[in-house]
C-alpha cells in the first residue's frame, strides 16, 4: 500500500483517478497541528519558537494516519504547492516520524494525469525555505492577534480583534472615506474646438498654449481663451499617421482574476474562492465525473509552461488561423519575489472549451471558467494593430489635439473584446496636410469639477493590496471577508465597501499607539522580508526579533496608559419605537455590547435588548418535504431552523428556507439572522449575488 496525503477531500476523487489501486488518497482537511487556540504558545525568551499543536478535532484522524503509515510502503505528502502546503506537509511528517531528508515531498501545479503521475514518480525532501517562511509569518500573526485583541476589547469594546495584515487594509479603506468626506472640488475648464474640412466635421481638444500644458481653472481665463480663438485661423501644425499595437493580457494570477470576477461576474471575494478551488480540485462534468479544469489558483506568477503555450499554439492556429499565433510565444513581465516555480491560473486543457461544458457543469463554475479560458487564449495570441492617427492644429499659439484609431487586425480581440474600449467609429478626421488651413465652426467651453476618491470595492481594494504589497495572494479574499465579518466595514447599496464606526475607532486607536503595524511601507517590507526568507536570505527569527522590539514598547506604552479608551460611538438610529414615549430607539454601545436606547433620553430612559435569534418566530418552507420549518435551540441554547415534521423529516439548517423565489435568478431563498439581529435575505445559488436587508 502506498499513501498519497493531501489537503482538501475535494480532490480525492480528481488524484485517485489517475494513480493504481496500489495508492491510498488520503485528505486531511487542512492543518492538523497548529498553535493551541486557548494560549500564545511563542516562547518569547527561547527565540520566538512556537508550539504548535494537533488540533484537538484532529486528534483521532492522526491517529488512523499513523496506523496506515507503519504499514505503508511509500509516503507522499501530495499537499499544495506554495508554503502553507509545504507547512502542512512538513507537520504531517512530524507526526509520522519522517526522516528529516526523506523524499517524500509531491506537487503538482494541475491536477492532470501527467502532473499527478510525474509529482508521484519524482518525490523531493520537504523545502525548509519554504516552512520557515510560514513558520515566520504565522509567529508574527500569532504575536500580533494574541496581543493587540485583548487590548482592543478592553479600550474600545468586546470581542475585537486585531491582525497584522487585517488591520493595514482596514486603514486603506478608513483613509479613502476620510478623503472623500474632506474633499474639496476643484474648478476646471475644457476647452474644445469643432472643426471642418469639405464637408467632414470633427472635434479638436485644446491641450497646450505657447509649448506649455494649459490648465484653464475659471470662467474668466475660460473667456480669456475664447476671445482669444475668436478671430484665429486654425493651421495644420502636424499630422502623424502610423501602425500602433496593442499587447495582449497577461494570463490571469490569483488578484486579477479574483478582480474580474468580482467586477464582470459581480462575485464577492468569498464566492470566488469557493468556485476557483472547485475548478482547481475538481468538478462532475456530466459523462466524465469529477475533473479538474484548472491551474493552482494561489499564484502571483504570470509564467506559462511551454507545453502550455504549444497547446495555445495549436489551438489558436486551428481555430483562428497561423496570421493569430505570433512567431514567437508573448513574455510576461514578473514582480520582484514572485513564486515562478508556479505558473499563471490557465486551462489543464483547451479541449474543455467553454461552449463544450454548457448544461455540463453548474452555471457559476462555468462563468468563472470562461474568463480563464478566454483570457489565457487571447495571451498567447499575436498583438492588434490599428491605424493611428494625430493631428496637431495650432491657433493663436494655442494647440488642439485630436486623434483616432481604425482596427487593422484584430489579434487577441478576435478572443477578448471586453476590457477593450475602442473608438467604434474609428478615424473621425479627414485627410490633412500640414500647413493646411481648417474652418473653425464653433468654439466651447464646458465647466467641471474635479470629484472625489471613489470608494473601494472588494475588487480595487484587492487590487490595491497588491500594488501596496499587503498579505499575499492567498490572503485577499480572506481579509475582505475578516473585515465585513467583524462589522468593521459594509457594503452600500453600489456594493462599495464603506467603514463602520467601529472600523474609524479601531483604526485610529492602532493609528495612535501602533504605527509600525498600520504603516503601509511596513506592512509591505515584512511580506518582503519573509520572501527573503524563503530564499535562504535571512531568517525568520531574526525578522520577528526585529518586529518585536519596537511592537512590545508600543505595547506596554498603549497597555501603562489604562486611562485612555477611545469615545463611545454616535446612536445609530433604529426603526422600533419607543413602546413608553413613542419616540424612535438609537442603537448604543455598552458594557456588555450593543442594546436599544430611547433617542429622547434622558427625558424618557427605557432600554431593550436588541432583538435576538431566541425571538425569532417566522416561518419557512422545507425544501425536503414541504413542511414547515420554524426556530429550535440546541442543548446549548444555539439556534437553528428544522423542519415540524420531524421525525419523518430531518431537515435542518442554520438559515431559514423561504417559499419566495428570487427575482434575480428564479432560485430559492432563506433568511440569515446574525448574533446581533440582523437579518438579511439571500439566494440559495451561489452564483447569484442577490441580497436584500
Amino acid at each position: 500500500m502506498k499513501i498519497v496525503f493531501i489537503e482538501s477531500p475535494n480532490k480525492r476523487e480528481s488524484i485517485k483517478k489517475y494513480l493504481g489501486g496500489e495508492y491510498v488518497v488520503f485528505a486531511t482537511k487542512g492543518h492538523i497541528r497548529d498553535l493551541p487556540a486557548k494560549s500564545f504558545a511563542i516562547d518569547l525568551e527561547h527565540n520566538y519558537e512556537p508550539s504548535f499543536e494537533i488540533m484537538p478535532a484532529k486528534k483521532a484522524m492522526v491517529a488512523e494516519m499513523r496506523k496506515m503509515a507503519q504499514n505503508a510502503e511509500a509516503i507522499y505528502l501530495a499537499t499544495d504547492p506554495d508554503r502553507e502546503g509545504e507547512a502542512i506537509a512538513w507537520h504531517i511528517a512530524n507526526i509520522l516520524e519522517l526522516n528529516k531528508d526523506a523524499q517524500v515531498r509531491t506537487s503538482f501545479n494541475e491536477i492532470s494525469k501527467k502532473a499527478v503521475l510525474t509529482s508521484i514518480e519524482n518525490p523531493k525532501p520537504l523545502n525548509y525555505n519554504l516552512i520557515n517562511a510560514q513558520i515566520g509569518r504565522r509567529v508574527l500573526d500569532r504575536i500580533v492577534g494574541y496581543k493587540l485583541s485583548p487590548l482592543l476589547s478592553k479600550k474600545i469594546q468586546g470581542k475585537l480583534s486585531a491582525g497584522r495584515v487585517q488591520s493595514v487594509t482596514l486603514k486603506l479603506i478608513v483613509d479613502r472615506e476620510k478623503a472623500i468626506n474632506s474633499f474639496v472640488p476643484v474648478e476646471y475648464w475644457n476647452i474644445s474646438a469643432m472643426l471642418k474640412k469639405g464637408e467632414k466635421t470633427f472635434k479638436s481638444d485644446l491641450t497646450h498654449y505657447q509649448d506649455k500644458k494649459i490648465e484653464v481653472s475659471n470662467k474668466e481665463e475660460a473667456d480669456k481663451v475664447l476671445s482669444d480663438l475668436e478671430n484665429a485661423e486654425f493651421k495644420v501644425e502636424n499630422v502623424k499617421r502610423q501602425v500602433t499595437y496593442s499587447k495582449p493580457p497577461a494570463p490571469y494570477t490569483t488578484s486579477t482574476l479574483q478582480q474580474d470576477a468580482i467586477r464582470k461576474l459581480k462575485m464577492t471575494a468569498s464566492s470566488y474562492t469557493k468556485c476557483a478551488q472547485s475548478l482547481y480540485e475538481g468538478i462532475n462534468i456530466a459523462g466524465e465525473g469529477k475533473t479538474a479544469l484548472v491551474t493552482y489558483i494561489r499564484t502571483d506568477s504570470t509564467r506559462v509552461s511551454t507545453d502550455a503555450q504549444f497547446m495555445a499554439r495549436d489551438y489558436i492556429v486551428n481555430n483562428f488561423g497561423k496570421e493569430y499565433a505570433p512567431s514567437k510565444f508573448n513574455e510576461f513581465s514578473t514582480k520582484e519575489h514572485t513564486q515562478n516555480a508556479h505558473e499563471a491560473i490557465r486551462p489543464i486543457n483547451l479541449k474543455y472549451t467553454p461552449e463544450s461544458l454548457k448544461g455540463k457543469i453548474e452555471e457559476q463554475f462555468l462563468k468563472l471558467y470562461t474568463l480563464i479560458f478566454k483570457r489565457f487564449v487571447a495571451s498567447q495570441m499575436n498583438y492588434a494593430q490599428y491605424d493611428s492617427l494625430t493631428v496637431d492644429i495650432l491657433a493663436n499659439n494655442y494647440r488642439f489635439r485630436s486623434s483616432g484609431k481604425a482596427l487593422l487586425f484584430d489579434g487577441y480581440l478576435r478572443v477578448q473584446k471586453d476590457d477593450v474600449d475602442d473608438d467604434k467609429n474609428g478615424i473621425n478626421i479627414p485627410d490633412l496636410n500640414e500647413g493646411e488651413i481648417v474652418i473653425k465652426e464653433k468654439l466651447n467651453a464646458e465647466q467641471k469639477f474635479t470629484k472625489p476618491p471613489v470608494r473601494f470595492a472588494e475588487d480595487t481594494i484587492t487590487k490595491e493590496m497588491e500594488a501596496q504589497g499587503i498579505g499575499r495572494p492567498s490572503t485577499y479574499a480572506a481579509t475582505i471577508t475578516t473585515l465585513l465579518n467583524r462589522e468593521y466595514i459594509k457594503k452600500n447599496e453600489k456594493r462599495q465597501l464603506v467603514p463602520t464606526e467601529l472600523g474609524v475607532q479601531v483604526t485610529e486607536y492602532l493609528e495612535e499607539y501602533f504605527k509600525d503595524i498600520m504603516n503601509v511601507k511596513f506592512t509591505a517590507e515584512m511580506e518582503t522580508k519573509l520572501d527573503e526568507v524563503e530564499e535562504a536570505k535571512i531568517k525568520w527569527q531574526d525578522i520577528v526579533d526585529d518586529f518585536y522590539k519596537g511592537f512590545e514598547k508600543e505595547l506596554e506604552n498603549a497597555s501603562v496608559k489604562s486611562g485612555v479608551t477611545m469615545p463611545k460611538s454616535a446612536p445609530i438610529p433604529s426603526d422600533i419605537k419607543c413602546d413608553k414615549c413613542g419616540a424612535m430607539m438609537v442603537y448604543r454601545d455598552g458594557k456588555f455590547g450593543k442594546f436599544l436606547a430611547c433617542s429622547n433620553f434622558p427625558q424618557c430612559k427605557n432600554t431593550k435588548n436588541i432583538p435576538n435569534q431566541n425571538d425569532v418566530t417566522d416561518k419557512g418552507v422545507c425544501p425536503k418535504c414541504g413542511g414547515v420549518v420554524s426556530a429550535k435551540h440546541s442543548k446549548k441554547g444555539k439556534l437553528f431552523f428544522g423542519c415540524d415534521n420531524y421525525p419523518n423529516c430531518d431537515y435542518i439548517s442554520w438559515d431559514l428556507p423561504l417559499a419566495d423565489k428570487c427575482p434575480k435568478c428564479g432560485a430559492g431563498l432563506y433568511l440569515r439572522i446574525n448574533a446581533r439581529g440582523k437579518r438579511t435575505i439571500l439566494c440559495v445559488n451561489k452564483g447569484c449575488n442577490y441580497v436584500k436587508d
